[in-house]
């Protein structure tokens, strides 16, 4: 299932993003308190909830994707997708940030608080919906992984493409908690194949919209179209023809 694969190359190599983004938060978790194993558990619930909360965000994006497909779109909004990233990609993304940033920051705010108040508790229930309000933090990475879980065009293929990408980006954050960091170098060698994935992503979603006939890459709709259709119906036999 290459939209899996997608998925946690995406996470993976994305997580290198998310150590400068939310690596802070991953510090901050009241966790040093514990001894190995709660700490293990407490990081795992914590991971879990955010991954939970990405493959519902997923799943509704699934559902939107899915409408497209019934109108007869699924091409033209796979091929959509694949544009906007690599717009995203190429195009100068600052000023675009900045808008967004300023016009996030008040919802921001308000998750920070509820950060606050869940760190008071330190639970391990508290480090799971920690975790599920990370989910919910604007992300741009998490945004690209929403467009390739809108692209599946099925509920339940959303919500697995972004589950996957969010166990893609366990191994490094579990290292910021648990080693204090990743080193600056290391991270930005890395980070240098983000957009790598993510173009090769959205060249994936352009050539699928196409329907070049290349199995796996870029199947044809049409025939796609015609075998569902010859499922649905029941053959006639030569009786009936013959009546």
């Amino acid at each position: 299932m290459e939209f899996l694969l997608a998925a946690i190359s995406l996470g993976v190599l994305g997580s290198f993003h998310c150590v400068g983004m939310c690596g802070p938060i991953a510090l901050a978790l009241p966790v040093h308190h514990l001894n190995t194993a709660g700490k293990v558990s407490g990081l795992l619930l914590y991971h879990i909830g955010r991954a939970l909360t990405y493959s519902i965000i997923g799943a509704v994006f699934g559902i939107l994707g899915m409408g497209v497909v019934l109108a007869g779109y699924q091409q033209a909004l796979s091929i959509a997708l694949g544009v906007i990233i690599l717009i995203g990609l190429f195009l100068p993304a600052a000023g675009l940030s900045k808008y967004l940033s300023t016009s996030a920051a008040g919802f921001t705010m308000k998750i920070k608080a509820g950060f606050a108040q869940l760190f008071q508790k330190r639970s391990h229930s508290a480090l799971f919906f920690t975790g599920m309000l990370n989910g919910i933090l604007p992300c741009g990475l998490v945004y690209m992984a929403l467009a390739g879980a809108m692209a599946t065009g099925d509920v339940y293929k959303g919500a697995l493409f972004m589950a996957v990408f969010g166990l893609g980006t366990l191994p490094a954050m579990f290292s910021v908690t648990l080693f204090s960091g990743i080193s600056s170098s290391f991270r930005s060698a890395v980070r240098k194949y983000v957009p790598v994935v993510a173009g090769v992503m959205a060249c994936l979603l352009i050539l699928r919209g196409l329907g070049l006939g290349i199995p796996y890459v870029s199947p044809s709709m049409s025939k796609q179209t015609n075998s569902e259709h010859a499922c649905c119906h029941k053959p006639t036999s030569d009786s009936e023809h013959g009546n």
